[in-house]
């Protein structure tokens, strides 16, 4: 028997929504199992280990196709143990709630935004291990701009103040209910005034000088960026009519960066 199945790339946060909001992204990482040749098999391999969530993994081979960068602030882990996730139901027969893969990917992974858009895609908040996704796409084109340096997310969450002023906690909180309006409603305005934090990003921003050298010069059709995850990639959302003006000012600025336009995806991990 041959599983195939694949899992997208997704940008947590989205500005103020601090370890509740994410959105999942056409950017894929796949994996193939199928029956095992005799090799041994890598139990300690992040993927392997969520698959054994559901069935066990001796016998079998595990091809991991890797396209989403890594460390780079994009999903990546949280694909990888989304696909464990859902191969391993596929073999053992049985067919999970997301919210049930979600808590079983949680001690793999950690971050249940990310894990939980990776699961159902398109544009989620997660809570008390709760999935709700309350969008199919969002008011504005994402373009990651993707540095070569890689982030250390324990490390950045290491950074992170135990304490916020009370003036910093009341403008997190105000952008963070812009963005909720702005996805319910699909409000490009209202999500451009989202588009700031001061709960995470300015202790993140040593992973990711170019988010501020992109707010100070905004390129054409921008409407705000955001730090991805805990970097080093920076999401620019910007007008959908004037998208394709932003991603070649972006490439011209940043030659040695990366520079993804990326659709949303309605699909989460599962077959292909």
């Amino acid at each position: 028997m041959t599983i195939h199945v694949r899992a997208p790339a997704t940008s947590a946060n989205l500005g103020a929504g601090f370890d509740v909001a994410a959105v999942a992204f056409d950017l894929w990482n796949e994996l193939e199992v199928g029956d095992g040749n005799g090799q041994p098999v890598d139990s300690e391999h992040l993927g392997v280990r969520a698959f054994a969530r559901y069935a066990s993994p001796e016998g079998r081979t595990f091809t991991f196709t890797d396209r989403i960068p890594r460390e780079r602030g994009l999903g990546s882990s949280a694909a990888v143990v989304a696909l464990g996730l859902v191969a391993g139901a596929i073999a053992a027969g049985v067919d999970p709630a997301a919210d049930e893969l979600l808590a079983e990917g949680l001690p793999f992974e950690g971050h249940a935004d990310n894990l939980a858009a990776a699961l159902v895609g398109g544009v989620c908040l997660t809570w008390d291990g709760q999935i709700a996704r309350v969008a199919d796409d969002v008011p504005a084109a994402a373009i990651a701009v993707v540095p070569q340096e890689r982030a250390n997310t324990a490390e950045a969450r290491a950074s992170l103040p135990q304490e916020l002023s009370h003036a910093d906690a009341v403008f997190s909180a105000i952008k963070a209910t812009l963005l909720g309006a702005a996805l319910a409603s699909g409000n490009s305005q209202l999500f451009a005034a989202s588009a700031d934090d001061k709960l995470h990003e300015p202790y993140r921003a040593a992973n990711a000088p170019h988010l501020a050298a992109i707010r100070s010069d905004p390129p054409a059709g921008f409407l705000g960026a955001t730090l991805s995850g805990s970097g080093s990639t920076v999401i620019v959302w910007a007008d959908k009519a004037r998208a394709a003006d932003t991603v070649a000012q972006l490439a011209q600025r940043f030659p040695d960066h990366d520079v993804l336009h990326l659709a949303v995806t309605t699909t989460g991990a599962g077959s292909v």
